[in-house]
C-alpha cells in the first residue's frame, strides 16, 4: 500500500528526529559532566595520576561508562529499531533505497555527541565495539554465507508437510554443531526451493527461524555466541547438554504446532505436487571442508593462547586475528573453487549480507550506552532490573528479554556474572563456576536457556535471522514486518511455550 507525502507527517517526523537528537546530547552532556567531576576528584595529586594513567593505559578512570549514561542516552538504538520496524511497512521501495542512509544517520546521532563531549575515550568504546565485536561478527556471517551458497543441494522435493518437519529436525540438531547460522545459510535455501510451488509459505520461514537459527543451537558451545562465551568463562565443553531436556520441551511444541500449520495451508493449495522430475544430489560437497575450517578456526580461537597486542589503542588476541583470517580465505576459497552454475541455482546474491552487514553497522554503533548500562549491573540505570533477578525464573526471563534486542552475548556474561556474585562473592572464577554447576546449575541453566531460545523473539535477537528474513524475501516470500513478526508469530507461539520451559524447569 502507498502512503502519500503530506507535510505534517514529515513535519511530525522531522519534530521527532529533532527531539532525538537534543535529548541525546543532553543524556550525553550531563554523563560528560559527571565523568568530568569524578575525574577530578579521582586525581589529588600528580603522583596519583601518574600512576592511576600508568595502571589504565589512558582508559577513563573513576566510574564507568555505564554507571553515568542515563537511560535515554539509548535514544539512537531505538530510534533504528523502530526504523527497521516501521519503515519496511509504511515506505518499503523507499527503505529499500535508502536504509543504509537511515542507519548511518542513527549512528551519526549517536556518534557525533558522544565523541564531542568523551573525545578519546569514545574513540576507544567506537574502536573496541567495531574491532572485537563489529568485524568478527560480519566476517562470520560472511564466510558462512558464501561458503553455504556454494552448496547445492538438487532435485525435485515436494514441500509437504513432512518433508518440511524433516528440515526443521536436521535443521535444529545441526544447529549445535556447525551453528545456528551455519545450519541456517546451508539449509534455508533447499527449504525454500522445496517449498517454492506453494502459495502460503511464510509461516516455513517463521518456523526456520525459531528452531534451526535459535533454539537447536543449545546443545553445544558451537551452537550459539552465548554458550561459547561461557565455555571461555570456565563452563565445560560438554555440560551444555544438559539443556537437551529444555530444549525438547521448547522444540517438540513447536514441531507440532508448525506440522498442524503446514498441514491446514497445504490442504488449501490448489496442487499437491512441485514440477519435474530431478533426481536427488548435492553439489558442492568441497565446500563442507571450508565449513568444517570455519568451525575450527572458532573453535581455535577459544582455546589457544597465544598472546594479544594493541592497535590502535584496542587490545586484539593473536588467535581472534588468525580466525578471523582464516574464515575470510575459506570463503574466497569457496569463491574460487565453486562453480559459477550452482550461484546461479542457489540464487545467490550479495544483497543479505549487504544488507545486514549496513544495518548492524548502525546497531552496534547505537548499542554502545545500552550495552555499557547492563555491563555496569546494580551500579547502572537498569539497577532495579538487576536487583530484582533473584530466582532461576527471574534470570530465564530477563536474561531472554533483553537477548531478544541486545546482544545476547555481553547479555549472557552480565548474568552469569551476577549468578556467580550472588552465590560465591571473592571466589575465584576458576573455582566459583564448577560449584555454580554442582550446586545451583539451574541458574545457569536458566541463563543459557534464555540467551538461546529467546533470540528468536525478533529478527535481531540472533545474526541468522535477519540473513533468512533477507533471503527469503528475495526469493520473493512475503515476511512480516517486525512487529508484525512478534505480534503475529513469536509472542503468541513462544511465549506459551516459554511458560512452559518455567513451570517445568525453572518455578
Amino acid at each position: 500500500m502507498q502512503y502519500p507525502a503530506t507535510p505534517n507527517r514529515y513535519g511530525i517526523f522531522a519534530m521527532s528526529i529533532v527531539l532525538a537528537v537534543i535529548v541525546t546530547f543532553a543524556g550525553i552532556a550531563t554523563a560528560e559532566t559527571q565523568v568530568s567531576a569524578d575525574s577530578a576528584e579521582a586525581r589529588p595529586t600528580e603522583a596519583t595520576a601518574t600512576h592511576n594513567e600508568a595502571a589504565t593505559d589512558g582508559v577513563h578512570h573513576g566510574p564507568g561508562l555505564g554507571e553515568l549514561l542515563p537511560l535515554w542516552s539509548i535514544i539512537p538504538f531505538v530510534g533504528i529499531l523502530l526504523s527497521i520496524a516501521l519503515f519496511p511497512l509504511f515506505a518499503p521501495h523507499w527503505w529499500h533505497a535508502h536504509f543504509p542512509k537511515v542507519t548511518a544517520f542513527w549512528a551519526i546521532v549517536f556518534a557525533v555527541p558522544f565523541l564531542l563531549y568523551f573525545k578519546s575515550h569514545a574513540v576507544h568504546e567506537i574502536l573496541h565495539i567495531y574491532m572485537l565485536d563489529y568485524f568478527p561478527f560480519i566476517i562470520l556471517l560472511w564466510s558462512l554465507y558464501t561458503v553455504s551458497a556454494g552448496v547445492l543441494v538438487k532435485g525435485t522435493m515436494k514441500g509437504s508437510p513432512r518433508l518440511n518437519i524433516i528440515f526443521l529436525v536436521i535443521g535444529t540438531v545441526m544447529a549445535s554443531w556447525v551453528g545456528t547460522t551455519g545450519a541456517s545459510m546451508i539449509l534455508i535455501r533447499p527449504v525454500l526451493r522445496a517449498n517454492a510451488w506453494r502459495r502460503n509459505k511464510t509461516h516455513i520461514v517463521i518456523f526456520f527461524i525459531f528452531l534451526v537459527s535459535n533454539i537447536g543451537g543449545s546443545l553445544t558451545p558451537l551452537g550459539d555466541p552465548p554458550l561459547f562465551l561461557g565455555f571461555l568463562h570456565s563452563v565445560p565443553f560438554f555440560w551444555t547438554l544438559n539443556l537437551f531436556l529444555p530444549m525438547m520441551t521448547v522444540a517438540l511444541p513447536l514441531l507440532a504446532i508448525f506440522f498442524l500449520i503446514d498441514t491446514l495451508y497445504y490442504r488449501r493449495e490448489e496442487q499437491h505436487e512441485a514440477k519435474g522430475d530431478e533426481p536427488f544430489g548435492v553439489e558442492g560437497l568441497h565446500n563442507f571442508l571450508f565449513l568444517m575450517g570455519v568451525i575450527s578456526a572458532v573453535l581455535m580461537s577459544g582455546t589457544w593462547k597465544a598472546g594479544t597486542f594493541h592497535l590502535f589503542g584496542v587490545e586484539l588476541k593473536i588467535a581472534f586475528v588468525l580466525r578471523d583470517a582464516i574464515l575470510i580465505a575459506m570463503g574466497v576459497l569457496s569463491l574460487k573453487t565453486t562453480r559459477k552454475a550452482i550461484y546461479e541455482r542457489n540464487g545467490f546474491t550479495w544483497f543479505p549480507i549487504k544488507e545486514v552487514g549496513y544495518l548492524f553497522a548502525g546497531i552496534f554503533m547505537t548499542i554502545i550506552p545500552a550495552l555499557a548500562i547492563l555491563k555496569s549491573g546494580e551500579h547502572g540505570a537498569l539497577a532495579a532490573v538487576i536487583a530484582v533477578t533473584e530466582t532461576p525464573a527471574h534470570y530465564f526471563w530477563i536474561t531472554g528479554g533483553l537477548s531478544s534486542f541486545l546482544d545476547n552475548a555481553p547479555t549472557y556474561l552480565t548474568f552469569f556474572n551476577t549468578a556467580l556474585g550472588s552465590f560465591y562473592s571473592g571466589i575465584a572464577e576458576s573455582e566459583a563456576v564448577p560449584m555454580l554447576i554442582r550446586e545451583n546449575a539451574h541458574f545457569l541453566m536458566a541463563i543459557s536457556t534464555g540467551a538461546v531460545f529467546m533470540g528468536a523473539m525478533t529478527y535481531i535477537g540472533n545474526a541468522p535471522n535477519f540473513m533468512v528474513k533477507s533471503i527469503a524475501e528475495e526469493a520473493g516470500i512475503p515476511m512480516p514486518s517486525f512487529f508484525g513478526y512478534m505480534a503475529k508469530y513469536s509472542l503468541p507461539v513462544l511465549i506459551p511455550v516459554f511458560i512452559l520451559v518455567t513451570l517445568v524447569f525453572f518455578k
